[in-house]
Parts: C-alpha cells; structure tokens; sequence
C-alpha cells in the first residue's frame, strides 16, 4: 500500500476531512494503523468493520458518515463517486518465474494474475522472455481495468490471449480453476508467495457441478439469490431466470449465509451473486446452490454443451 504520508496528502490534496476506510480481512489490521495515523492528522475516522469481498462490496453505509470512502486492496469494478481506491502491491520473486518454465509446454502462453500483482506482469514477462517463453497479455473488461488482470468474476483477460496454455500468477486455485473452465485452456499456476507450482485442472469441479444440477432437478422450489451488494446486483438477470420456473422466488440478500439458506427453507438456489458462492462455498450450504447457467441448463433453454462459467460483464 501507499506509504500513509502519500495518502495524507492526496486527501488534503481533495480537501476532505472525514475519512472512512474499508479493506478485506487479511488488511483490517494495516486500515487500522492507517485510521490512527489519519486521526493524528487531524481526521475524522471511521472503519468499516463488516466483511468485505472486493470493490463489488463497498460500505455506502460507512461512506454515508464520510466524505470519501477508502476502499483498500482492490480495483475498482465500476464507478461509484466519493471512493477513492488504494491498490496492495505484493512483490514476486524473479527466480519463481524461472522454476515455471519446465512445466510449460509451449512456447506462446497467455499470463494472467490478480491485481495485488498487476504492477509484476512486465517483470514476468520479461524474465519468461530470457527463457525462451512469449507472454501474451490482454486486458480485460470493465471490470479488470489492468492488463492481464483477472477477478473470480471475471476472465476476459484469459480469454482473450486465444492461447492453449496459460500461466496463473496468484495464491489459490479458485482462480486459475475459473481460467481452466471459462478457456478450456491447459492452466499452471504459480503461486507467488510460496513458489509452488502445479497444473489445475476444472474436470472434478465439473463432476461436482453436475452431481449438483442432477440433485437440483428434483427441488419443487428455486430460491433465485439478488445480491443488494454494489457490484453484484444483478437484477435483470435475477427476474429472467425468476421467469423460466413457476415455482422461482427472488430473495433479496447481503451476506449469503448458510443458516439464512436453511431458514428460508429452499431445496435449490440459483446464486446471481459473487460467482464464487457456488463455486467455491457450496460445502457451506445445506442445499444445493447453482449458477444462473446451470439453472438454464435445468430449465431447458440452454444445452449442457452450452455450459459457462457463471461471469459478471
């Protein structure tokens, strides 16, 4: 993150004085350090303390007691005034790129990361280079404003590369699981922090989805999830689909929660939410919860060769 002298002055520089910071669980403790160093500065202070996922999920509620809302660790998914946004760059270490190259088959791979490691793409590129290895980066769309980037929503940066073989710098699989899925490329993943290298393949987590949509079938009821989150509302989506089944309600929501799905008391939903719900939580939930696609594939107006990884545009 910016050294919290530069933020100072670029809040004065926009002539604030009542500053509210939000940032994702493994930052509260650095938003915090920074809150006390703004307070010293004469600021007014307030920390958002709810769990935040992304810039999907700003705080407007802490945003409403500020003149600027201070989201940290992330990108911006789309415009939204009074938020001013404040990326954590981590750094990678060179000789990681050189351990990838024995696992590449290709000479042409397409590179894709998160964005705490966008500021690296060059310096990856340019070591894969030394080896013999031509990077291709694209970028992305609305959401993903940095090249190469990629969000668990989005994977347009991989996508558009048209390579058979792509590089995933980043911790995880989920990630580099939606690239497999969304490209039918084959995936490696590095990741950065701990140098460990390994394909990723999606074919289980397709075993899962399937199992998942033919216990889907026999729900009487769909529960159709509209997140009231910023960057995850997708209403018009939620009431296309609430329109392919008689039986489908739309259930307006924050926090998709397990003991919330149980209470509703639903057999099956269909998440227009973070993608990453059904994806990457389903162990969480009591019943099963499904894509937008995956219902469609239910409902018969989409093939199960037509399948997708559920995005937002």
């Amino acid at each position: 993150m910016t050294k919290h002298s530069d933020i100072i002055r670029e809040l004065r520089e926009r002539g604030v004085s009542r500053v509210a910071i939000q940032a994702p669980e493994g930052l509260k403790r650095e938003a915090v350090s920074l809150g006390i160093d703004l307070q010293k500065e004469g600021f007014f202070v307030v920390m958002s303390g709810d769990p935040c996922y992304g810039s999907c999920d700003l705080d407007l509620d802490s945003l409403g007691m500020a003149e600027i809302l201070l989201h940290i660790g992330h990108a911006p998914v789309d415009y939204h005034e009074g938020v001013m946004y404040e990326y954590y760059p981590v750094e990678i270490d060179p000789a990681y790129i050189a351990d990838v190259v024995p696992y590449l088959s290709q000479k042409r791979v397409g590179l894709v990361t998160v964005i705490q490691h966008v500021h690296c793409i060059l310096l990856i590129q340019t070591e894969l280079q030394k080896q013999g290895i031509e990077a291709v980066v694209e970028s992305g769309g609305p959401r993903t404003p940095k090249p190469g980037q990629i969000l668990g929503c989005s994977y347009e940066a991989a996508t558009a590369t048209g390579c058979q073989e792509i590089l995933y710098v980043g911790t995880g699989l989920f990630h580099p699981l939606g690239v497999q899925i969304a490209t039918g490329a084959r995936v490696i993943a590095l990741d950065p922090v701990t140098g460990n290298i390994r394909e990723v393949s999606g074919e289980r987590m397709m075993r899962i989805r399937f199992g998942l949509m033919e216990k889907a079938k026999q729900a009487d009821r769909f529960g159709i999830l509209l997140s009231t989150k910023t960057g995850q509302r997708r209403e018009e989506l939620a009431r296309s689909l609430a329109s392919l089944h008689p039986h489908a309600v739309i259930i307006t929501i924050r926090e998709v929660r397990s003991d919330q799905l149980l209470n509703l008391g639903f057999p099956c939903y269909v998440n227009t939410a973070c993608p990453r719900l059904a994806y990457d939580d389903q162990d969480m939930f009591p019943v099963p919860v499904i894509t937008p696609q995956e219902f469609e594939i239910i409902c018969g107006v989409r093939k199960w060769e037509e399948y997708e990884v559920d995005q937002i545009p």
